[in-house]
């Protein structure tokens, strides 16, 4: 019994190590203009795309009107609610990238908001993406979704 018991803590233990060094965070999200999202007065941009210049399109079934890149009212329309972040890099002008998921919980891993992006073609995965990332672009280039199947001013990521 104490040799479980024992155990049990020592796992607890290295649990919450392990979870400490993720430096995870999580709030409501606003999406701004650029694709990035504010969470907690704190610029998050998600770590492994690219949002590439599409034509502008506005949403005039809600109020107030929103009128954006389609990848960006993409990425709107799937932020609701609190948003799960895990902080990846920091950049030099103090903006953090991160992986973030809508609906994360201990029972669901949630939706990753930038393999949502790719899947439907309103975003590149960059040369430091997931391999999942990369698996999803050419999906979505083979299916002709998103950027791959409309005119778009450019789809090619910077540093490829």
């Amino acid at each position: 019994m104490r040799r479980s018991t024992g155990l049990c803590l020592l796992l607890l233990s290295l649990l919450m190590a392990s979870n400490a060094g993720a430096r995870e965070f999580e709030g409501h999200a606003i999406v701004r203009s650029d694709g990035s999202l504010l969470i907690n007065n704190r610029v998050v941009h998600l770590f492994g795309i690219y949002l590439p210049s599409t034509n502008r399109q506005c949403r005039a079934w809600i109020s107030p009107v929103r009128c954006d890149e389609r990848g960006v009212l993409a990425l709107d329309f799937i932020v609701k609610g609190f948003i799960t972040c895990f902080e990846r890099a920091q950049r030099a002008d103090g903006k953090l990238e991160a992986t973030c998921y809508r609906d994360r919980s201990s029972f669901d891993p949630g939706i990753d908001l930038a393999a949502y992006l790719i899947e439907r073609g309103w975003a590149l995965a960059r040369p430091e993406a997931p391999f999942e990332y990369h698996a999803l672009e050419r999906i979505a280039r083979t299916q002709e979704v998103g950027v791959w199947g409309w005119q778009v001013d450019s789809v090619t990521a910077p540093g490829r």
